[in-house]
């Protein structure tokens, strides 16, 4: 029974460690140091900013015009947009801008983000390379901010803030929201102590000659900072450069989001593991093992710490009983959340269990595909009516 408690205790504090331990280690660790820990510096470099999109007939037209209309050098500024095999209208939409120096390469196949990311890397000889969604619409200096930290020579790569425009709209609006401001607060600390855990596939901006091609089964955003971290460099998180976009609006996209990301972040991790060597990569491997690593494990931890306080519980472990309560008072509400008929309209003692609990079990589902082999290179988007690569 000693066994059993060790184990449970184990499996319990993880989860602790990691949504509020490791947040306040990082608040200790950066205590004192200025916002900004590196160089940073004014300057106009040349710069590619890359758009993917797959069917974004919706808002193509909009995110165009908002990168052409960016307050950054016109002559060191090319913007291409690579399409996955989109069938909306969208390319159509895209050679409307080819008079304004647009380049559009289209990918057949639908083979996935990161491959188009791929073939149009292979187009891009600028000293700057920026990533965006066709969703995130720039604030016009955001370009400028990203690329000022590239000042200090150290830095590979800068994410900058994507905010949400309809945070307050829903139960799911509203629970993503609050979870991405929680997110971003890590993210700047994380910045001050060495690194950002990742980029951010709406803004994040790299030095071009870091760049490598990246597998299929990849997730760009977090396979290709992790190979620059890989290389010596840091990744830094700059709050000024944001853009803005929509929620998924929805609990089940967003939580079937999770599953993907997770699916394919475990593996992407495990391809760049020197990451997580502390004589190689130093703090940064603390960092990305209790931002991402522990925390994609969660599920599992919660799952056994759950069986062992029920037998505990039965044991007469009065702490565990109190435990084994309090998790089936967890599960009911949020199962009333799951059998809402409109759960945008829950209040929050229903919605924030429920997504909490859908979360776990969707990234749960991902890590099992993951340890089977299995990725999913494309999927349905979150954003409702769309899709994405």
């Amino acid at each position: 029974m000693i066994f059993v408690l060790v184990v449970t205790v184990i499996c319990l504090l993880i989860p602790v460690y990691v949504y509020i331990g490791y947040p306040a280690l990082l608040w200790l660790f950066t205590r004192g140091k200025p916002m900004v820990t590196h160089q940073r510096e004014d300057s106009f470099p040349s710069v590619a900013l890359i758009i993917s999109c797959y069917n974004e007939a919706e808002v193509i037209r909009e995110k165009l015009r908002n990168a052409l209309e960016l307050d950054y050098p016109k002559g060191s500024l090319r913007i291409i947009v690579v399409s996955d095999g989109s069938d909306d209208g969208t390319d159509d939409l895209v050679r409307e801008f080819s008079d304004d120096g647009v380049l559009l390469i289209r990918q057949e196949g639908r083979l996935g983000k990161t491959m188009g990311i791929n073939l149009a890397m292979e187009q891009v000889s600028e000293e700057v390379t920026v990533f965006s969604d066709a969703n995130a619409m720039y604030a016009s200096d955001a370009i400028s901010k990203l690329v000022r930290n590239l000042a200090d020579p150290k830095v590979g790569y800068v994410v900058g803030a994507a905010l949400y425009t309809d945070g307050d709209q829903g139960a799911s609006a509203q629970n993503e929201n609050l979870y991405w401001n929680y997110e971003l607060a890590i993210k700047s600390m994380e910045s001050r102590l060495h690194s950002v855990v990742g980029g951010d596939g709406a803004i994040y901006a790299i030095r071009t000659e870091l760049w490598e091609p990246l597998q299929q089964q990849d997730i760009n955003d977090f396979v290709n900072p992790l190979q620059i971290i890989a290389k010596g460099y840091r990744g830094v998180f700059d709050g000024e450069a944001t853009c803005f976009e929509e929620t998924a609006g929805d609990f089940d996209r967003e939580v079937a989001r999770k599953e993907r990301i997770v699916n394919r972040s475990i593996r992407g991790l495990m391809r760049v593991k020197a990451t997580m060597n502390p004589f190689k990569s130093r703090v940064f491997a603390w960092q990305v093992i209790s931002h991402k690593f522990l925390r994609w494990l969660i599920p599992l931890f919660l799952a056994i710490g759950t069986i062992g306080s029920v037998i505990l519980a039965l044991r007469g472990y009065g702490l565990f009983q109190l435990i084994t309560l309090g998790a089936i008072a967890l599960l009911l509400l949020a199962w009333v959340g799951y059998r809402a008929e409109d759960k945008n309209r829950l209040p929050v003692w229903f919605s924030f269990p429920y997504y909490f609990v859908m979360v776990n079990l969707y990234s749960l589902k991902g890590i099992f595909r993951a340890l089977r082999g299995e990725t999913q290179v494309v999927w349905n988007s979150a954003r409702p009516g769309r899709e994405q690569n």
